[in-house]
């Protein structure tokens, strides 16, 4: 008690300090996703009596969290309607250096990140990119993070740019009554994106030239072999496990093709074996190749397992172990994973080099690749999965027509009507989300699976969170120590909420680090009797630049494994980066916003 008194905390603010420390725990050092940790920590602050059940549930009606689902939706029409894909195939052209090649990537992305998903714009450019650097004869790990990079600050430029935007947005609301416009912090993100894309050129020299994990799995005829079985072969007739084919020395068989085509896939231990079936095997070549002499079979006429020539309900899909993965540290062949989703591991690359050992028996480290091959299900229910990998190559691409205009003005229209006020921003979302349905950009279906409840669940998590910190007094109380620490100068403090909200953006989610930050920068704001918009904007950046972890945003996750790259990478460039933008934030947003 003596020390609560020290501290001048009461209950109330101990419960809050000490579940902000528990959420920012999980979310550093457990797998737990992120709508979890955040719906837990409102189930605290309701069974506490922190917040009344009326004010914490309310969250969920904020009019951020609303938005961001509305801009799923908007997203939804323009990826359906091949927008994006149009802008990727048209605009990157054939710069003749690899500086004006990062300008051709960087400002386009950034563009785009101003009004989309920065995931979703670079998930669409991700294998464009790598085609794109191939012809340049340029490294794609020389431009994936810069891709990244550029769609984090593009982020920055409105308010609609980045959902942590919104939340900050919502609670300055709330707290003022007064509303941001669409454009608020434009001058803000444009001068940092331009100091951001300038000082990528400068520095360009740290990016690592890395050899792509998925160059390493592209021929497929160098990992998997094919064995034909002989009428005459003694293993006729026995089971896979019987033959002793089921597993074997550097390898497994991952599929059966029967001589009427008939594919089997996954191969069960009790499954037979006739004259004229081919038997593919994955893993190390050289082992699996002894098999023709140890169990009589014989070599293939020609390699078929393009899965296009024989079946195509089945294909290859490659994905990246998240970092949160919970097969990291597992064998394939410990866990249920492929049977549960009806996929086969074929093969697995680290680092830019494919592991030549038999893929089941890898431990699967955080960032590996991994080639699939997997029926047609799996990709149509993402939820059995997106906890364990992130695919890329998405197989959907539009075809660009009349639609493709339809949703472009529908787009144009949303951002004229709020940035003009004829409308609210939001009812202009929400008439944008309507028209994209209409006009059949995108089906209600594809609309509703495009919205991503986690997130929206996180949202409204830290929404809950910024208000139980104001409620209880202790942004009051950490404001104050902050205060004393920058000796009230509104300059230094801007500083203090910078670096920690960069800090905290490294390890925990940007939208978790603005619900922690902004309650604290908005009473050091009235405290110090200053503009708070200052800080708002300021904290609003410096969430956005984590570039010095893999970990820091999930588009930094996307390009991390197609780039061969290592942990030690990003922080090489993104340390200094985030030095960059703290400085130019620091300058411009006292001259836009002036205290």
């Amino acid at each position: 008690m003596e020390s609560i008194v020290f501290l001048g905390m009461n209950p109330a603010m101990w419960i809050v300090l000490l579940t902000i420390l528990v959420v920012f725990g999980l979310m550093l050092f457990t797998k737990l996703p992120g709508d979890y940790v955040f719906v837990g920590s409102m189930v605290v602050f309701i069974t506490t009596g922190v917040l009344p059940m009326d004010e914490a549930l309310g969250s969920f009606s904020s009019e951020s969290v609303i938005m961001t689902g509305t801009l799923f939706v908007i997203i939804a029409g323009l990826v359906y309607s091949g927008v994006l894909q149009w802008i990727v195939k048209y605009c990157l052209g054939m710069p003749k250096s690899y500086g004006k090649a990062l300008l051709r990537l960087m400002f386009p992305v950034a563009m785009l990140s101003t009004v989309l998903s920065n995931t979703t714009v670079v998930a669409l450019f991700l294998r464009a990119v790598k085609m794109w650097a191939r012809r340049l004869n340029i490294p794609p790990s020389k431009l994936l993070i810069p891709l990244s990079y550029a769609s984090c600050l593009g982020g920055t430029i409105t308010l609609i740019g980045s959902p942590t935007n919104l939340v900050i947005a919502g609670f300055y609301a709330d707290d003022t009554g007064k509303t941001m416009g669409l454009f608020t912090p434009t001058v803000v993100g444009v001068f940092c994106l331009v100091v951001g894309i300038l000082s990528t050129l400068a520095l360009s020299r740290l990016l690592p030239v890395r050899k792509s994990q998925e160059d390493a799995l592209e021929n497929v005829s160098d990992y998997t072999v094919e064995l034909l079985v002989p009428t005459e072969c003694p293993h006729v007739g026995q089971t896979v496990e019987e033959a002793g084919l089921y597993n074997v020395p550097g390898g497994h068989i991952i599929e059966i093709i029967r001589f009427d085509h008939e594919i089997i896939s996954p191969v069960g231990k009790d499954e037979f074996i006739f004259g004229g079936d081919r038997l593919v095997f994955s893993g190390d070549v050289e082992r699996i190749l002894e098999l023709r002499k140890s169990h009589g079979l014989v070599n293939a006429t020609h390699h078929v397992f393009s899965l296009s020539e024989i079946d195509r309900n089945r294909r290859l899909q490659m994905a990246n172990v998240r970092f949160t993965s919970p097969l990291v540290g597992k064998k394939m062949e410990d866990t249920d994973f492929e049977e549960k989703n009806d996929v086969v591991l074929v093969a697995v690359a680290r680092e830019g080099e494919r592991i030549r050992q038999s893929p089941r028996e890898v431990v699967l480290e955080k960032g590996d690749t991994l080639l699939l091959e997997c029926s047609p299900s799996f990709l149509k229910h993402p939820d059995n999965y997106q906890a364990d990998l992130q695919l890329f190559d998405s197989e959907k691409v539009p075809n660009i027509g009349s639609k493709t205009v339809v949703s472009s003005l529908i787009m144009v229209a949303m951002i004229l009507l709020s940035s003009f006020n004829v409308l609210p921003l939001m009812t202009s979302c929400f008439l944008a989300a309507f028209a994209m349905i209409i006009t059949r950009c995108c089906t209600i279906r594809q609309a509703r699976e495009s919205i991503d409840w986690g997130i929206l669940l996180i949202f409204a998590g830290s929404v809950c969170m910024g208000l139980a910190i104001e409620k209880v007094g202790l942004a009051e109380l950490l404001a104050t120590h902050l205060l004393s620490f920058s000796g009230n100068s509104p300059l230094l403090t801007l500083a203090c909420v910078c670096l920690c909200g960069i800090i905290l953006s490294e390890l925990v989610s940007n939208t978790a680090a603005a619900a922690i930050l902004y309650p604290v920068a908005y009473q050091a704001a009235l405290t110090m009797d200053v503009n708070p918009m200052t800080f708002c904007i300021g904290l609003l950046i410096a969430v956005s630049c984590c570039f010095a972890s893999p970990v820091g945003s999930p588009t930094h996750m996307l390009v991390y494994g197609p780039g061969g790259y290592r942990f030690a990478d990003f922080m090489r460039l993104g340390i200094l980066m985030n030095i960059v933008i703290l400085a130019a934030t620091l300058f411009i947003t006292p001259i836009v916003f002036p205290f």
